[in-house]
């Protein structure tokens, strides 16, 4: 009879116990942790004969394929972004700077408020075909200044 207490009292304390080893830090989580990966945008950009740069920074680890950084422009109330270039990125758990310069345009976005999107982003062989696969991406309003 009182055999089923005994191993229900057992048996709960074994599930006990096995939740607290669970929730204990191992060794390799007490270790740092890697950075993640990421990519930023600097606060001011510039325009130049029709040319916009960017800039930035990024942090990535090894990818099975190339990564790049690639970031666009638009004005703040606009939904079509222009493309400004796109830089080979090395994915060595590093920060790095980025910078692309891209033409768009005449008119198509002026000095002052700009928005900029940033992506790092790898292109992944995945039998024939590369696949587009996204580390990171920023989204920042700037101002774009002249010069």
């Amino acid at each position: 009879m009182f055999v089923r207490p005994a191993l229900g009292v057992a048996a709960g304390s074994a599930l006990l116990l096995l939740g607290f080893a669970a929730a204990a830090p191992s060794p390799a989580s007490a270790a740092p942790s890697v950075p993640s990966e990421s990519v930023t945008v600097d606060q001011e950009g510039r325009m130049a004969d029709g040319s916009v740069t960017l800039s930035g920074t990024y942090r990535c680890h090894g990818g099975d394929g190339p990564v790049f950084v690639s970031s666009s422009v638009s004005r703040p109330s606009s939904d079509i972004h222009y493309s400004v270039g796109g830089t080979r990125a090395v994915c060595d758990g590093k920060e790095h700077r980025w910078e692309n310069t891209g033409t768009v345009p005449d008119n198509a976005v002026e000095a002052g408020r700009a928005h900029v999107e940033a992506t790092l982003m790898e292109l992944r062989p995945s039998g024939i075909l590369l696949l587009p696969v996204f580390h990171a991406v920023e989204h920042r309003d700037i101002t774009l200044v002249e010069g």
